[in-house]
């Protein structure tokens, strides 16, 4: 294992079952989809994949379970990110995902958290002088809060927190782990959870003015083909996406946290970052998949977005 990484990535790890549909179901309602593909999944599994991706160091502190999908999804990993030394083997199976996919390109996902419920404090601090050297430690809310605060209180680098699955308010979360983020990176729909209104009502200066209304100087809300709105102090600003065709906006989220991370990592601002993200993020949704999806360095300055374009000109 060695001795330090770039980024930190502390969260969850799932199987995905991932159903295409026409349209997603209503209450009740019953839909024929394609066929069940089976991938791999978790937002801190996503993450740390997206990092490795473009390019750099990675380590991944989170639990599987002891059966034989635990031991795939552990393989698929170090294939992809190298370092799992951290990911712990627990009594069970590991997390779970069920993904719909419509033909607009949007996705309901269903959580079973199997293994990634029992990531706890002792784990992360035993992690925690790996996690001390690297410049970016990045956490989700699909494992216990508890390790969550651990992740921030340990971290000497810059923490970075992906509220999702969002609370029902900000106060909800430990008032500890507010005081200890250093980049918030919400969705739309978790902004408005963790402010308490309603997600139709944030665009524009409302959108500002949520955002600037959180326990956090520095926030960076996702808004999928909008771009992304970067708040840092006082200072607001509207990132736009590339305009390309999507095809399945699965894993877009966590191809943007990873990419904001290395951004991070390389010392840019937290508005470069967002733009190099942004970019990345542009790219996923232009295929199937989560992880699949996630582009490599390389196919960012290939412009393989389409209209996207390069990012070499953010890209230092």
């Amino acid at each position: 294992m060695p001795e330090s990484v770039d980024v930190v990535v502390v969260g969850s790890v799932n199987r995905d079952l991932v159903i295409e549909v026409d349209a997603l179901p209503a209450p009740g309602e019953t839909v024929r989809g394609g066929p069940a593909v089976r991938l791999g999944g978790g937002k801190g599994a996503n993450q740390a994949v997206a990092v490795a991706r473009l390019g750099r160091s990675v380590a991944l502190v989170g639990a599987v379970g002891t059966d034989g999908d635990s031991e795939a999804l552990r393989a698929e990993l170090a294939a992809e990110a190298g370092d799992v030394g951290r990911l712990a083997a627990v009594d069970g199976p590991p997390g779970h995902a069920v993904v719909l996919v419509d033909r607009r390109a949007e996705n309901c996902i269903v959580v079973s958290p199997g293994a990634n419920a029992r990531v706890g404090v002792a784990a992360v601090e035993a992690a925690g002088a790996l996690r001390t050297a690297a410049a970016v430690v990045v956490a989700q809310l699909e494992i216990p809060a508890a390790a969550v605060v651990a992740a921030a209180r340990l971290a000497r680098g810059t923490f970075v927190l992906n509220p999702a699955p969002a609370p029902s308010s900000a106060a909800e979360l430990p008032q500890e782990l507010w005081s200890l983020v250093d980049v918030l990176v919400p969705n739309r729909g978790e902004l408005a959870r963790l402010c308490g209104v309603a997600e139709a009502s944030l665009a524009g200066a409302e959108l500002a003015r949520s955002a600037a209304g959180l326990p956090c100087e520095r926030v960076v809300v996702t808004l999928g083909a909008e771009g992304a709105l970067v708040r840092d102090g006082e200072q607001v600003e509207l990132i736009p996406a590339p305009a390309v065709r999507a095809a399945d906006t699965t894993g877009a989220g966590d191809t943007f946290c990873g990419a904001l991370a290395v951004g991070l990592a390389e010392g840019r601002t937290l508005t470069e970052a967002a733009r190099f993200a942004v970019r990345a993020a542009a790219v996923s949704v232009t295929r199937t998949g989560a992880r699949t999806a996630m582009p490599t360095r390389a196919q960012l300055a290939a412009g393989s977005a389409g209209s996207a374009g390069s990012v070499e000109g953010v890209d230092r």
